[in-house]
């Protein structure tokens, strides 16, 4: 076999640049470096760099300018945590082995089905890091829509819980509990998981931070308890207390997933196979055993019409039996946010109101959290059917839902004082009449605008609820945010978004 690159791998020093290219490793050299003329490498190229015994594979991005000395190998924060390395370590550079796997992503792509063979070398790859960006969203691509049937969508389910690490529980039902999305302010979670556990069942909850939301149940947790615990402080904080509310980014559970995500939502495509995989290979891989989803269904929530949540919910039940979960759907009202704040803090400070029993707590919040615990106290077998909701109701009534979450908090690491944004502005009716309509996206891009959820109390304060009458200049909203120019930017695309809450004149 004739010498190549890999026999005699360029070596240049680490440099850490701090650029923060979310969840993609990426590698900086300089244009005129003689490792990077040597090996062939062009901007756009993967390459595999190795620190000690850390590799990984980075895309490159070509330097032209003086900040980037010759021999040093820059990298962003996804690469540097990766790579797990100092400053000025050596770095080998190599071009990786061929992809075969991009064989199936072109089959796909072509008209053919992907075997569970297939599926799992593609997977394989993805969650090892060796698809770039533009590979990725091939593959998204080729399985978006309804492209993927039945037997493809349980089997991508099964290589993307195969590809990470899981969490068994031994004997015993795990409670899980899952939300489809797009409803702003819809933290169901953190009341759900104190009843259902103060009722004697077991209910370990990993969930997500935004990526395009303005708050996730990690995010707004994070509020009040600290949310990034492995898996030995999962299964303490679990064993002790019956419940968790923690971050599933920091265990190694489907991971696939969190990189197909990534890429699929800036591209706005649908895969409801994909959408599936998703939501059921998480519940497998953190040991569920019975699992309750929210199908929230409205012209602004993800899932916008009765029809597409009936083709939904057969594709789910259909593959949460090949993989073992006994699952239950739930359709809910999707055509308004859900409680009164929209943003981490915001949407914790409802959590809590309702927690406590207090009187200005958002009824809608409670009735839907009620809703969805009655049902997995029923599916778990700690309420005879038609009863979880009474038992749920006594349960948040009675305290002892608020006891359990300060316990749940505590052995988590410790309850937390929520703090709340120091900037904020009304945002008021330019007529008087009836509210018809509450439009979720823009409603999330304002709260966004204004620093949700990178800054935890920034967001939006809801004051009305569809077919509440407003009079002219009553606040609609209130904007919070932790800077003026935050608030301001955020107020500019409001007051351009007149009907982002509707109010019909009155006759």
């Amino acid at each position: 076999m004739p010498p190549s690159s890999t026999d005699h791998p360029g070596q240049l020093r680490l440099r850490r640049l701090g650029i923060d290219t979310y969840q993609e490793p990426v590698l900086y050299i300089h244009r005129d470096d003689p490792v990077c003329r040597s090996e062939g490498f062009e901007a756009q190229s993967r390459v595999e760099m190795s620190v000690g015994g850390n590799t990984i594979i980075a895309t490159l991005n070509v330097v032209h300018g003086d900040f980037m000395a010759l021999g040093e190998a820059g990298v962003s924060e996804a690469a540097w945590r990766a790579l797990k390395a100092g400053a000025g370590a050596p770095v080998s550079l190599r071009h990786p082995p061929p992809l075969e796997s991009m064989g199936h992503v072109r089959a796909k792509v072509n008209g053919r089905r992907l075997t569970a063979s297939a599926l799992r070398c593609v997977i394989t790859d993805v969650a090892a890091g060796r698809y770039s960006e533009l590979q990725l969203a091939a593959f998204v691509t080729a399985c978006a829509g309804d492209r993927l049937d039945l037997e493809e969508t349980a089997s991508l389910t099964r290589a993307m819980v195969d590809a990470g690490d899981r969490i068994a529980w031994g004997a015993g039902l795990a409670m899980d509990k899952h939300c489809v999305g797009g409803l702003p302010g819809n933290r169901t979670t953190m009341v759900i998981v104190p009843i259902v556990a103060a009722c004697g069942l077991r209910m370990p909850k990993t969930s997500s931070r935004a990526i395009t939301s303005p708050a996730g149940t990690a995010d707004s947790m994070e509020t009040l308890a600290p949310v990034d615990l492995d898996v030995a402080g999962i299964r303490r904080v679990v064993e002790s207390t019956g419940g968790c509310i923690v971050w599933g980014g920091s265990v190694r559970l489907s991971p696939a997933d969190d990189i197909l995500i990534r890429v699929a939502r800036p591209l706005d495509l649908d895969g409801q196979g994909q959408l599936v995989a998703s939501i059921l290979s998480k519940k497998t891989a953190a040991g569920a055993t019975h699992v309750v989803i929210d199908i929230p269904i409205g012209p602004t929530a993800k899932v916008r019409s009765q029809h597409a949540a009936d083709l939904l919910t057969h594709q789910l039940q259909q593959t949460a039996r090949a993989m073992g979960l006994n699952l239950h759907v739930v359709h809910t009202d999707g055509t308004a946010p859900v409680g009164n704040g929209i943003g981490p803090a915001l949407e914790a400070r409802d959590v809590l109101g309702v927690l406590r029993g207090e009187a200005g707590a958002p009824a809608d919040l409670a009735q839907r959290a009620l809703l969805l615990a009655g049902e997995l106290l029923e599916l778990g077998g700690a309420a005879a059917r038609g009863h979880g909701l009474a038992l749920a109701g006594q349960v948040l009534a009675d305290g002892r839902a608020w006891r359990k979450f300060r316990e749940i908090c505590e052995a988590q690491g410790g309850m937390r004082q929520l703090r709340l944004a120091a900037y904020r502005q009304p945002v008021a009716a330019h007529r008087s009449g009836c509210v018809v309509a509450i439009d979720n996206r823009r409603l999330a891009r304002i709260a966004k605008l204004a620093g949700a959820p990178q800054a935890a109390c920034a967001g939006i304060d809801l004051h009305v609820r569809n077919g509440d009458f407003v009079e002219r200049g009553q606040p609609l909203f209130t904007l919070h945010a932790e800077s003026p120019g935050e608030l301001a930017y955020a107020l500019q695309y409001a007051q351009a978004q007149a009907d982002t809450i509707h109010v019909a004149e009155d006759a």
